[in-house]
């Protein structure tokens, strides 16, 4: 679908048939590193969030208790 919107619009402001595909194809190509991106970044806040529970479970084990 975005492909087509892309090349619909580069077509209306005037570039080849070709040239226009070749470039929504690219757009294409990134939003899929961008998903794969946000994916990982995901996995990564998870494990931030259980690393920094675990520190905070010693500090109140070491200080606290």
């Amino acid at each position: 679908l975005m492909i087509s919107v892309v090349s619909e619009a580069l077509k209306e402001a005037g570039a080849s048939e070709g040239k226009a595909r070749a470039a929504a194809e690219s757009v294409a190509q990134f939003e899929n590193r961008f998903g794969k991106i946000e994916a990982d970044l995901l996995v990564v806040k998870w494990m931030l969030g259980v690393v920094i529970a675990g520190i905070l479970s010693l500090v109140i084990k070491a200080f606290i208790v």
